[in-house]
């Protein structure tokens, strides 16, 4: 049984095509998913261009932001049952006996290998998934939001494990993208002052994210917002963007003893000094990834309503309309796209 999938089948800009592929088979402690909504990352929009910094094992099914049914189990599964609605962590091979992995940091572990780049992901009808992986999906909470758990499980913890924020803190967020965007709303919840810094061509995801999450946002030079209350700067700065030029706009912005969480990817040399970094006695955090308290927390936020993904997405489309998704994304038209297999 062949089923079509979002194959990126070359590491050549624009190699993405949509193919049949074969449905998968479970092994004995995975199970299969017919996948219900797959949310379309920026690293998926980097596969399709090129312009990714991290090794593909192509051809793959792109697709790691995702949810479904499990329609079949392996022999060895417990826990789980036909039927289930879940969604699915990213970590689709890792190393269970990397002292990593023992302390529960899997994301981490140098082994991983993720959906989508690694192993194949769930721009397809179906996907199998260790079910280690696996949570189940709250009754209150449509699978099409659930399914952009993930981007919202990177930034809580960019944000919230890795900033330190306080309430009354003041927080910038460098770069209106899907994870930029859920950075600034986890800095919100957090009781922080937010705000989010684009570029001009940025204008509709910063309009988007002002009217959602109530932040103030910043087209260009944040210099003056930061210094509004001290003089000495922002107690920390979310790079969300990636471009060194970003990192050498934090270093400027935020105050002496604050903090940096970098989440953004960038491959290019930053050609610039780190003795800001230094002299400001600054923490420069790098992030990446999640881990099964992360997503837990994140699912929680999203059932309650506390956290609300609706706002940023932008449409649903089939899998045969994929370019149209990904192109609206790339534009900035949206911020977010969901494709839905039939």
């Amino acid at each position: 049984m062949k089923s079509p999938a979002v194959v990126n089948f070359s590491p050549e800009p624009h190699s993405v095509e949509l193919r049949e592929v074969a449905r998968p088979e479970a092994g004995a402690n995975d199970v299969i998913l017919a996948v219900q909504a797959v949310g379309v990352c920026g690293s998926d929009l980097h596969q399709w261009t090129s312009q990714h910094s991290w090794p593909v094992n192509y051809p793959v099914v792109l697709g790691h932001e995702f949810g479904g049914n499990i329609i079949e189990l392996g022999s060895e599964v417990k826990g789980w049952s036909e039927g289930d609605l879940v969604v699915s962590e990213t970590a689709a091979v890792i190393d269970e006996n990397s002292p990593l992995t023992r302390e529960g940091l899997y994301n981490l572990d140098p082994s991983r290998k993720g959906f989508g780049y690694g192993v194949n992901g769930a721009m397809t009808n179906f996907v199998s998934v260790p079910a280690r992986c696996l949570h189940q999906v709250p009754k209150s909470l449509a699978i099409e939001e659930a399914a952009l758990t993930e981007p919202c499980c990177v930034a809580y913890n960019a944000v919230i494990n890795n900033g330190n924020i306080k309430p009354g803190d003041r927080v910038i967020v460098l770069g209106p993208g899907p994870i930029g965007i859920l950075c600034a709303a986890m800095a919100k919840l957090a009781g922080a002052e937010v705000a989010l810094v684009g570029l001009e061509r940025d204008r509709a995801r910063l309009d988007t994210a002002a009217k959602a999450y109530g932040c103030e946002v910043i087209v260009g030079d944040a210099s003056d917002w930061a210094r509004e209350r001290e003089g000495l700067g922002v107690n920390g700065v979310i790079d969300a963007a990636g471009a060194s030029a970003a990192l050498k706009a934090a270093l400027d912005w935020v105050r002496p003893n604050g903090w940096i969480s970098k989440v953004g990817w960038g491959p290019q040399p930053l050609n610039f000094s780190l003795d800001p970094l230094v002299q400001k006695n600054i923490r420069l955090q790098g992030c990446f990834s999640h881990n099964w308290p992360v997503w837990e927390r994140v699912l929680a936020l999203l059932a309650s309503g506390q956290l609300d993904v609706k706002p940023i997405t932008g449409g649903i489309w089939n899998l045969e309309s994929w370019h149209e998704a990904f192109e609206k994304m790339h534009s900035g038209d949206i911020v977010k796209a969901v494709l839905k297999p039939e």
